[in-house]
């Protein structure tokens, strides 16, 4: 299983798709990261549909991924991560940036996303980047212990403004 090392945050970050030999690294990464993790399958199954992927690399190391996948007219981002000691660097502001760009680029007029009501870090830097409450989803997610209650999980959506005009 992958261990969580400390990195220098000085160091340059590479920004790359996800490839099929991370997989199982970043399965163990978001094992450590979420109460309710993606499995190696979920990340396989969103490489094999071709959903936008990107990972960013510090000093060899996988510090932050996600997955966003692309429909006509909207995107929706499924998974942004970004390990707890590389957090409050600017990883997922960055990354949710360039997941934007890739809907405006494959012309999507909105983006949705799903969020823990309990993530306020999360909710923050979603409201900064222009995403808004639009629905509550009751007891959507697994419980981060057996002594407590699923948890509602708050649906936000950005519109966008593709880079080219649709043709009707």
């Amino acid at each position: 299983m992958a261990t969580l090392l400390s990195q220098p945050p000085s160091a340059r970050v590479v920004w790359r798709p996800l490839a099929s030999d991370d997989l199982t690294y970043v399965a163990a990464l978001e094992a450590q990261i979420h109460a309710a993790p993606w499995t190696l399958g979920n990340f396989r199954d969103a490489l094999a549909a071709g959903y936008s992927t990107r990972v960013a690399e510090r000093e060899g190391r996988i510090v932050a991924y996600g997955i966003l996948m692309l429909a006509p007219g909207e995107a929706q981002i499924l998974n942004i991560s970004v390990v707890p000691d590389a957090r409050r660097q600017g990883l997922g502001r960055t990354l949710l940036q360039q997941f934007l760009d890739d809907a405006r680029q494959f012309g999507a007029e909105q983006c949705f996303l799903e969020v823990r009501v309990s993530n306020v870090p999360a909710i923050m830097l979603y409201e900064d980047a222009g995403f808004a409450p639009i629905a509550r989803r009751n007891n959507y997610y697994p419980s981060v212990s057996p002594d407590l209650p699923r948890e509602d999980a708050l649906v936000m959506r950005r519109a966008l403004t593709p880079l080219w005009p649709r043709s009707v």
